[in-house]
């Protein structure tokens, strides 16, 4: 009876040894235990699996994914606006990238309030009449001066 006990005993301290060193390894890679490690293992399993297919396997090295389509479809300018920008369709991201060219070229951007900006006697029909806007409002009255060619 005291073999099998010694027998049993062997067992489990030979299975703690294991539970030893894989709590060393676990400590090693950043885990306090087998258990944690065992979670952490699944839980980034899963979120590889939702990686896989989310946005970040979209984006490269780089960091560029595909652009929206609805950005990169072709927008007609009203008159005002193509006062400004040109009269051509072009899609949104341009639209913004011609107005800022525009705004930084005549010095349009508030002094002490980068994120003001004043308008010229071009802007002021594009931003309702208003002397200057945030750039946050900028986007949203310029997409009202855009329509489907």
């Amino acid at each position: 009876m005291a073999t099998a006990k010694k027998a049993g005993a062997a067992k489990k301290g030979g299975g703690s040894a294991a539970k030893k060193s894989s709590a060393k390894s676990a400590a090693k890679k950043g885990g306090s235990a087998a258990k944690k490690t065992s979670k952490s293992s699944r839980s980034s399993g899963a979120s590889a699996k939702r990686g896989a297919g989310g946005s970040a396997s979209k984006r490269g090295a780089g960091g560029q994914g595909r652009a929206n389509a609805a950005f990169m479809k072709a927008m007609q300018p009203s008159q005002e606006l193509a006062a400004v920008i040109g009269d051509r369709p072009m899609p949104r991201t341009e639209v913004t990238k011609r107005l800022w060219d525009y705004i930084k070229k005549n010095d349009l951007q508030d002094a002490k309030n980068r994120r003001q900006i004043n308008a010229d006697d071009r802007l002021r029909p594009i931003f309702g009449g208003r002397r200057n806007v945030t750039m946050f409002e900028l986007t949203k009255l310029v997409n009202q001066h855009l329509r489907e060619p």
